[in-house]
């Protein structure tokens, strides 16, 4: 695999990652929603970031970049749907 396409989606899916919980409070109504949205994302994040890193067992360095890869995998639909939400002006539900 590339290393450098690697580098490459973990930038995309970090800025991803970063972009989803930033937005959260913006379109969440209530502090507890906002808290179980985010840790949600985090430990499903955690999880399957830890499962793609583990397809790397010699390299520490594909090992990072694949657990941040999974780990923005898991955020893209919540961006997705956050930046929709946004693009339409839409307020907090």
């Amino acid at each position: 695999m590339n290393v450098f396409l690697m580098i490459l989606g973990a930038s995309l899916m970090a800025a991803v990652a970063a972009y989803a919980q930033y937005h959260v409070a913006r379109h969440t109504a209530g502090e507890r929603k906002v808290v179980l949205t985010r840790g949600v994302l985090i430990a499903v994040g955690f999880a399957f970031g830890c499962l793609s890193a583990v397809s790397f067992p010699r390299d520490p360095l594909l090992q990072f970049l694949a657990f941040v890869i999974g780990f923005g995998v898991v955020h893209f639909p919540a961006a997705f749907i956050l930046f929709v939400k946004h693009e339409r002006g839409t307020g907090k539900s």
